[in-house]
């Protein structure tokens, strides 16, 4: 995975649910080619919202993972909903709370959602509502091979998973 897109995990109950937070800064390259104006106001920078979804897709995903102790390789199969109200730019904190709904040898689904806190003001609020399905690939894709390594869980979200102070058990 090139890109993660949350900075620390808060809370991680094994099978239950996955916190996470992002903060967003103006130094993140992928905000200057996104702008969106409003009436009356300027344009300005926005971390596009197909992103945020990402960041849920990376918590969602480590819930799934940790649920099993990383042993099957976890991808995003589906998005169910993704339900936003505005947008999220610099100075704003997202932060990710992923659901465990249903978990079994061919998958999982997930219900989440992101809030948003503004710096400037410290209000938080329910930012987008985001459902998930993931599918365990070893299981799902008959016929195909993958490497024996976890190519999903490895490098950058295992080390953000010990940072944040939790081990893959």
């Amino acid at each position: 995975m090139r890109w993660v897109w949350i900075d620390r995990i808060l809370e991680l109950e094994k099978g239950q649910h996955c916190k996470t937070v992002k903060n967003i800064s103006l130094a993140e390259e992928v905000l200057h080619d996104h702008f969106q104006g409003f009436e009356g106001q300027k344009s300005i920078p926005v971390l596009p919202n197909s992103l945020v979804i990402e960041g849920m897709a990376q918590t969602a995903g480590i819930l799934v993972g940790h649920a099993n102790a990383f042993k099957e390789k976890v991808a995003l199969a589906k998005i169910g909903k993704a339900e936003f109200d505005g947008c999220a730019g610099p100075g704003h904190t997202l932060v990710y709370e992923a659901t465990l709904e249903r978990i079994d040898g061919m998958g999982a689904s997930t219900s989440g959602v992101v809030k948003l806190i503004d710096s400037a003001t410290g209000e938080s609020r329910d930012f987008a509502k985001i459902d998930l399905m993931f599918s365990h690939l070893d299981n799902n894709m008959s016929g195909l091979s993958f490497p024996e390594h976890n190519f999903v869980f490895s490098g950058q979200i295992m080390n953000l998973l010990e940072q944040s102070g939790f081990d893959k058990n």
